[in-house]
C-alpha cells in the first residue's frame, strides 16, 4: 500500500517539526465475540506541537475505514485525506489536536490486534504486537521510535474479561451496559508507540508482588501479574515465572541503580504468537509455548528464564532508552540479549547460561555473518521494512557477543558504571551510538572510536587459528595466534582472547593445564606467556568464550578432538569444541560424516542438556543438507541406530532420555524404527522411563505421516486425544507431512492461494509440507514458488510474507539448477522489494553452502 513502508528521511523530516504532548486512545472491543464482526471502533486523539506553524505532515493508521478526522476543531473530508496508510494534515498550528475516529481490523497474523478463538472453550482472546510499526493496526499515530509521549488507553470489552494495558487501572471498570465495562488506565510515561499494548480476553491471571527497600530509604513495590488462556491454567507453572521475575528484578536494580521505573509488572502468555516475547513497558507479551503442557527438559525452563530476563532488560535498554530510529535497533536488542545471559548466569539457578549462549545463540551469529546480507551492529536501515528483517542473528546474538567482547575490552566496571549514566542521562529519550560510546569512554578512559569502528561498523566474522612451534624437549617456543577474514569482509579487529592450553590426565579426561589471556590484533600475535609451556595435547583459542570469532585448530588439536571431544571435561571448553567442528562442517573444512560420526561418538557423553540438544539439531542439518546425496540412507541408518542405543541406555526418566527420545523420532527411517514409534503410541512397546505424554505423541506422529504409515483418521483420532489449540497446530503439520501429491498441492493452495489460514496454522502447515526425503513430490513447486513470492509480498502482510518466502524456498532441492533458478529470478527482478530479495538471496545463500559442503562429503 503507498505510504506503509515509512522512510528514514520521512521519519527524519517528521521529528524535525513535531514534538508530542499525549495520546488518548478509546478502544471498543464488544465486537471481539462475535466471529462474523472483522472490525472494532479506535478513537484517537493526539495533542501534539509544530515547530512550523502551517507546515504539512501525516499521521499513520493502517485501517478498513475512517468515519471522522478532526484537526484544532476542523473537519477534514476522511475520503480526502485517507488513502488506507496515511492521515494527511495540512496547516498545522503551533499546538495541535487531533482526533481521528476509525474502524480497524483484528488480526489473524500476529501483528496489530490479534484474536484468537480457544477451540476447547470457544473463549475469545485478544492481545496486541507492534514492533517495529504495527500500533498504527489499531489506533492512529507518529508510528516511529522517536516521537515518544505519554499513552493513556480506556477501553471497552465484555464485562467478564480481564483487560490490560501498560499502566495500572485508574479506577474501578465502569459498566457500559449490562454485558459490558469501560477500563479506563492510567497515563504512561513518554514512551515509543511500539511498545504500548493491550491484552484482553477472560484469561487465568496469577498475582504477587515484588518489594525493595533501597539505601536511601526508597520503597519500591511492584504488583507481578501473569496470564495464561484458561484452559491453559492446569499447566501453568506461575511460582517458577515469578521467582524467575524477581530475582531478575533484585539483579537489575543492585546492577543499573535505577528503580524499574513503569510501576507495575504483567507477563501475559498469548496465543498463536510470532516471536517468543515482547517488552511491552508492565505489560510483557510472551509466546504460550512458554506454559510447557508436557514433560519438558531443562534446557525449555532455561530458554524461558532468559527470556523473561531479556525482556526485564529491556524495560531499561530499549523501554526507557530508546533508539532513534531502527539504525540502532541493537541499543535494546544487543543489550538485552547479552544482559540476559548475564542475569541468567548471577542470579538465577541457571549457572551455565554462557554455555547456552556459546553454542545455540552465537551459531545464530556466525550464520547471519556470512550470509550476503550480513550488516554491521549498526545497521542502515532506510525503511520499515529495512528493520523487520534486522531483527536477526547479527542485531541479537553477534550484537551480544560484541557486548561480551567490550566487557572483557573494558572490564566489566566500567561497563556497567557506563550503562548507570547513560540510563540517568538519557531517561525517557532516544540515543544513537554516539551516546552510548560518549559514557563509555568517560568510564574506561579509553578511546572507543576505533573499538567501534571495527566491532559495530563493519560486518563478518573472523578465524583464529593456533600455530605452535616446538623444541627437541616439546615444549613451546612460539604460540602464535593466527586471523583471518573473508574476502568479502577483511576487516581484523582486536580481540581480548584467553589461550587454553589441555592435555590428556591420568583418568583419561582433557583438563587445562596452562592458560593466557591477550589482545590479538591484526594477522598474527605471539603468546608470549605460553613459551615455555609443555606441548598439549590440544589448544583452544577463545578459551571461556570472551570474543566473537570462529575457532579453527591445528591440526595436532583436531586429531585430538576426532579422538577425546567427549573427555574435555570443562563444558564450556567442550561447547566451544563442539561449535567450532561445527562451523568446520558448514564451511566444508569437516566432511558431514565426520561430524556425525562425532556426534555419535560423544554425544551420549554430553552432561550439559542445551547443547546436546543443539547437537540433535545441528546432525539433523547435517544429514539432510550437508552430506552426500550417495551416503545419506547410509548416514541416516547410523544416526538412527545410534539415537535409539543413546536412548536406551539413557537414565529413565531423565531430560536426556526426553531428548534423545524426540531425537530419535526426527531421525527414524527404517521398518522397525517406525514399527517402534507406533508401538511407543499404542502402548506395545516400552522403554523404562519414558513418559509418553501428549506433546511426545505428536512427535512420534509426525514420522510416521510423513513416512506415509498413517492416515487422516489415525491423525484425526490423535486430534480426539488433543482437541486444543496445540493439538489442532500439530494436526495441522501431520496432514501436510504426509508423502501424497495430493496432500502437497492442498497444502501448497491453503497457504499461497488462500489468506485463510491464521499465522500459527500457515506456519505448521509449510512445516509440514516441507519434508526430508520428499524431494521428488516437493519438485514441481520449486518453480512455482519464484512465480508466486513476489505476488505473495505485495498482497500479504510482513509477517505471513516472510513466513511464506523462507519457509517455501526449495531449501531440499540441493542442485545447481536451483541456484541457477534463484539466481535468474534474482537478476529478473532487481527492482522487487529489498526486503523480498534479501530473504531469497540469504535462502539461496544457504543452498550453495550445502552444495560446497555435499562436494566436501562425498
Amino acid at each position: 500500500m503507498p505510504g506503509e513502508n515509512l522512510s528514514r528521511d520521512e521519519a527524519r523530516e517528521r521529528a524535525r517539526i513535531l514534538s508530542v504532548d499525549g495520546y488518548e486512545v478509546a478502544l471498543d472491543l464488544r465486537s471481539a465475540t462475535r466471529p462474523d464482526e472483522d472490525t472494532f471502533r479506535s478513537v484517537t486523539t493526539i495533542r501534539f506541537r509544530s515547530a512550523q506553524p502551517g507546515a504539512a505532515t501525516f499521521v499513520d493508521l493502517l485501517a478498513p475505514s475512517v468515519e471522522s478526522v478532526v484537526l484544532n476543531g476542523r473537519e477534514l473530508d476522511p475520503a480526502a485525506v485517507f488513502d488506507g496508510a496515511r492521515v494527511a494534515l495540512d496547516d498545522l498550528a503551533a499546538e495541535n489536536v487531533l482526533t481521528v475516529d476509525a474502524r480497524c481490523a483484528y488480526s489473524r497474523t500476529g501483528e496489530g490486534l490479534h484474536r484468537f478463538a480457544d477451540p476447547e472453550d470457544g473463549e475469545t482472546y485478544l492481545y496486541t504486537q507492534y514492533e517495529p510499526a504495527d500500533a498504527r493496526r489499531v489506533f492512529a499515530n507518529f508510528e516511529q521510535p522517536d516521537l515518544k509521549a505519554p499513552f493513556t488507553f480506556s477501553v471497552t470489552a465484555p464485562a467478564h474479561w480481564t483487560v490490560l494495558s501498560n499502566e495500572a487501572q485508574a479506577g474501578p471498570a465502569r459498566d457500559a451496559d449490562p454485558s459490558s465495562a469501560t477500563w479506563d488506565f492510567a497515563p504512561t510515561k513518554p514512551i515509543s508507540t511500539y511498545i504500548t499494548a493491550v491484552v484482553a480476553g477472560p484469561y487465568h491471571v496469577v498475582r504477587d508482588h515484588y518489594a525493595r527497600t533501597f539505601d536511601d530509604g526508597t520503597v519500591l513495590d511492584i504488583p507481578l501479574g501473569a496470564l495464561c488462556r484458561a484452559s491453559l491454567a492446569p499447566h501453568f507453572d506461575a511460582d517458577d515465572i515469578f521467582t524467575v521475575t524477581k530475582q531478575g528484578l533484585d539483579f537489575f536494580h543492585d546492577t543499573f541503580d535505577y528503580p524499574y521505573p513503569f510501576g507495575k509488572y504483567d507477563q501475559a502468555f498469548v496465543p498463536e504468537y510470532n516471536i517468543g516475547a515482547m517488552e511491552n513497558p508492565g505489560c510483557v507479551t510472551f509466546r504460550e509455548e512458554f506454559v510447557f503442557r508436557g514433560k519438558v527438559t531443562q534446557a525449555a525452563y532455561e530458554g524461558r528464564a532468559n527470556v523473561i530476563l531479556h525482556e526485564m532488560a529491556h524495560m531499561w535498554f530499549g523501554d526507557l532508552v530508546t533508539m532513534q530510529w531502527w539504525d540502532d535497533l541493537w541499543l535494546k536488542e544487543s543489550f538485552a540479549d547479552f544482559m540476559g545471559a548475564y542475569s541468567q548466569a548471577e542470579a538465577t539457578r541457571f549457572k551455565d547460561s554462557w554455555i547456552t549462549f556459546a553454542n545455540r545463540r552465537k551459531a545464530w551469529a556466525y550464520r547471519a555473518d556470512q550470509l550476503p546480507s550480513t550488516h554491521p551492529v549498526t545497521a542502515d536501515i532506510h525503511d520499515l521494512q529495512d528493520a523487520k528483517l534486522n531483527f536477526d542473528g547479527i542485531t541479537y546474538a553477534k550484537g551480544a557477543s560484541v557486548l561480551k567482547q567490550l566487557v572483557a575490552y573494558v572490564g566489566a566496571d566500567a561497563f556497567l558504571e557506563a550503562a548507570r549514566r547513560y540510563f540517568k542521562r538519557h531517561a525517557y529519550g532516544n540515543t544513537t551510538l554516539a551516546d552510548l560510546l560518549a559514557v563509555l569512554e568517560e568510564t574506561s578512559g579509553r578511546d572507543m572510536a576505533q573499538w567501534s569502528r571495527a566491532w559495530l561498523q563493519t560486518a563478518g566474522v573472523n578465524s583464529l587459528t593456533p600455530e605452535a612451534v616446538y623444541d627437541a624437549e616439546d615444549r613451546i617456543t612460539r604460540l602464535s595466534v593466527l586471523q583471518t577474514a573473508a574476502a568479502s569482509h577483511p576487516e581484523l579487529r582486536p580481540h581480548r582472547v584467553a589461550v587454553g592450553l589441555y592435555r590428556r590426565a591420568a583418568g583419561g579426561g582433557l583438563e587445562r593445564y596452562a592458560r593466557a589471556e591477550t589482545d590479538v590484533t591484526g594477522s598474527r600475535t605471539v603468546v608470549t606467556e605460553l613459551a615455555g609451556a609443555e606441548r598439549p595435547d590440544l589448544i583452544l583459542v577463545n578459551d571461556e568464550d570472551l570474543t566473537y570469532c570462529k575457532i579453527r585448530f591445528d591440526p595436532d588439536s583436531l586429531d585430538t578432538l576426532r579422538k577425546h571431544l567427549g573427555d574435555l571435561s570443562d563444558p564450556m571448553a567442550r561447547a566451544l569444541a563442539w561449535s567450532a567442528v561445527w562451523n568446520m562442517t558448514r564451511d566444508a573444512l569437516m566432511p558431514a560424516r565426520d561430524y556425525l560420526g562425532l556426534v555419535l561418538r560423544f554425544a551420549g557423553q554430553e552432561s550439559d542438556i542445551g547443547v546436546l540438544q543443539s547437537l540433535h539439531q545441528q546432525a539433523q542439518t547435517a544429514l539432510h543438507q550437508y552430506a552426500s546425496p550417495a551416503w545419506r540412507a547410509e548416514g541416516a541408518t547410523a544416526l538412527a541406530d545410534g539415537a535409539l542405543t543413546e536412548l536406551r541406555q539413557a537414565e529413565p526418566g531423565s531430560g536426556h532420555q526426553l531428548a534423545w527420545a524426540r531425537f530419535f523420532a526426527s531421525v527414524a527411517a527404517s521398518a522397525a524404527d517406525l514399527q517402534l514409534l507406533s508401538g511407543l503410541l499404542e502402548g506395545s512397546a516400552k522403554i523404562d522411563g519414558l513418559e509418553v505424554d501428549q506433546e511426545l505423541r505428536w512427535s512420534f506422529l509426525e514420522p510416521l505421516a510423513a513416512a506415509g504409515e498413517v492416515d487422516e483418521a489415525v491423525i484425526a483420532a490423535e486430534l480426539a486425544r488433543d482437541d486444543t489449540a496445540s493439538g489442532r497446530r500439530h494436526q495441522v503439520r501431520c496432514l501436510a507431512a504426509r508423502p501424497s501429491a495430493a496432500v502437497k498441492a492442498q497444502v501448497w493452495a491453503s497457504v499461497v492461494e488462500s489468506d485463510s489460514l491464521s499465522n500459527a496454522l500457515v506456519e505448521a502447515s509449510i512445516a509440514g509440507f516441507d519434508q526430508p526425503g520428499q524431494e521428488e513430490l516437493l519438485a514441481p513447486y520449486a518453480d512455482r514458488y519464484f512465480d508466486v513470492i513476489e505476488r505473495i509480498w505485495s498482497q500479504r502482510s510482513i509477517e505471513i510474507g516472510m513466513a511464506i518466502v523462507r519457509g517455501l524456498f526449495p531449501r531440499y532441492r540441493i542442485a545447481q539448477e536451483t541456484v541457477d533458478a534463484a539466481g535468474g529470478w534474482l537478476d529478473a527482478h532487481a527492482d522487487a522489494a529489498p526486503a523480498l530479495r534479501r530473504l531469497v538471496l540469504e535462502a539461496t545463500d544457504d543452498l550453495s553452502r550445502a552444495l560446497r559442503a555435499q562436494a566436501t562429503d562425498g
